[in-house]
């Protein structure tokens, strides 16, 4: 990471002449302006910086969405502050001369937009401190590249694209070693702008892989993740190939974002682990089985699109069953790990999964089993996709609505939140009801 005076020595010397400001938005994308860096130290750095606030009441194509009450025509479209946290200074060694900071997204009185995806998180984050405990975690995100470019894939209507591998390169050194130029120039980059790279590896899809970083504390860690996909793409598109992140590209395996997530206290010391059975504590019980109680109305957090629901079929190591089991693929609960290690692996996410909202969701569900002391069910063992069991949900509506009508959401990350989320899964809805696919022209054009 940089440290404030290493930066301004760094823009003195002209090593550093840009600093982009980023924010993550509904999305999960990264957004933002990219700061004159002399400009930065004389007034960002104290002031911040502006933007419309339409950055949180937007769909994927950047259009103004009516029905927000964070951003209208009718409130005028105003500005949000970005306000850099300091914490997240870092260079960005694929851009010559380049740092970033991420920031808040504030009001005009310097407070959290409610609505934002990263205040949402560290809301749940402060009352896991009250509980006098922190959280650690890991993601861990797939994604398929292909040998075209950004600009190529869009005017071939990303269909005939060439995957980098032709067959299932899961765990094979030969099937890396073709897109190694690509995966390395990541991983270097990443290292290079603070994350700690633990791996590469190929997955099962044609094409597909997977980098793995160490865990961090929450915010770090969704920090981190934010910034990863932002930089995989664009190291992807200096070297003339595209890669993709989305949930489910075709009928192979999709792409998955495994949450890693554990408690600790404020000393370091596990908490979750003990000798209350299954190698957990009490508070570790009570802590899985919030998540198990949760999940289904969280989905819309760990699943925000249309695509993401199609990750969810069996024997595709994407989750169906809401179990529980010590090390068991087949569950959308997976406790992995013993001791100060002891965590609990959510495989629900996509890599679609906003990770400030899919982290912020799972943490506020552990700390209600936590405090409510909810039991938890016995170890699951065997193949849960064989189950006929309370399930993930298998459709955008579905989870929309369990979202939408629940109590205990609204209680948790207030009416504003629940309300600004719905809006979103409903404007997705919305845009899809209209559209017409490719599926539809191949089976109707000419047999209907």
């Amino acid at each position: 990471m940089l440290s404030l005076e290493q930066l301004r020595d760094d823009i003195e010397n002209g090593r550093i002449d840009t600093v982009v400001v980023g924010v993550t938005d509904m999305q999960g994308r990264m957004q933002g302006k990219r700061i004159h860096a002399p400009f930065f130290l004389a007034d960002t750095l104290q002031n911040g910086t502006e933007g419309c606030n339409y950055l949180l009441a937007v769909d994927i194509d950047m259009n103004t969405v009516q029905g927000y009450d964070v951003s209208s025509w009718e409130t005028g479209y105003a500005d949000m502050g970005m306000s850099p946290d300091l914490n997240t200074l870092r260079y960005l060694p694929w851009h010559e001369g380049t740092a970033m900071v991420v920031a808040d997204l504030v009001d005009h009185h310097r407070e959290g937009i409610s609505v934002s995806p990263r205040t949402i998180l560290k809301r749940q984050l402060e009352r896991l401190d009250r509980a006098g405990m922190v959280a650690m975690c890991g993601t861990e995100l797939e994604f398929i590249v292909f040998n075209n470019t950004y600009e190529e894939a869009w005017d071939k209507g990303y269909t005939g694209l060439t995957p980098a591998n032709q067959y299932n390169v899961d765990y094979s050194l030969t099937g890396t070693a073709r897109v190694e130029k690509l995966l390395r120039a990541i991983r270097l980059g990443m290292a290079g702008a603070g994350l700690t790279v633990e791996s590469a590896k190929g997955e099962c899809n044609l094409g597909q892989h997977e980098i793995a970083f160490r865990y961090e504390d929450a915010l770090a860690t969704c920090d981190n993740h934010s910034i990863y996909k932002m930089g995989a793409k664009e190291i992807a598109s200096q070297q003339g190939c595209a890669l993709t992140f989305m949930a489910k590209f075709n009928e192979k395996e999709g792409s998955s974002c495994h949450i890693h997530l554990s408690f600790r206290d404020k000393d370091g010391g596990a908490v979750l682990a003990g000798d209350a059975g299954d190698g957990m504590s009490e508070l570790g019980r009570h802590y899985l089985a919030g998540l198990q109680a949760h999940l289904r109305e969280l989905s819309l957090l760990f699943a925000p699109n249309i695509n993401s629901y199609k990750r969810y079929q069996p024997g595709t190591f994407a989750p169906t069953a809401i179990k529980w089991g010590r090390d068991n693929r087949t569950c959308a609960l997976r406790l992995v790990g013993q001791g100060h290690s002891l965590r609990v692996e959510n495989r629900v996410p996509g890599g679609d999964a906003n990770p400030y909202l899919a982290v912020a969701g799972m943490v506020a569900a552990g700390l209600d089993g936590i405090e409510k002391k909810l039991a938890l069910e016995p170890i699951f063992t065997g193949n849960a996709y064989a189950l006929d069991t309370s399930r993930v949900p298998t459709s955008l509506q579905e989870a929309r609505d369990l979202w939408a009508n629940s109590t205990w959401v609204r209680d948790t990350f207030g009416e504003d939140v629940q309300k600004h989320y719905t809006h979103m899964a409903d404007t997705e809805l919305d845009a899809f009801s209209r559209a017409v696919t490719d599926w539809e022209r191949f089976r109707g054009f000419e047999r209907m």
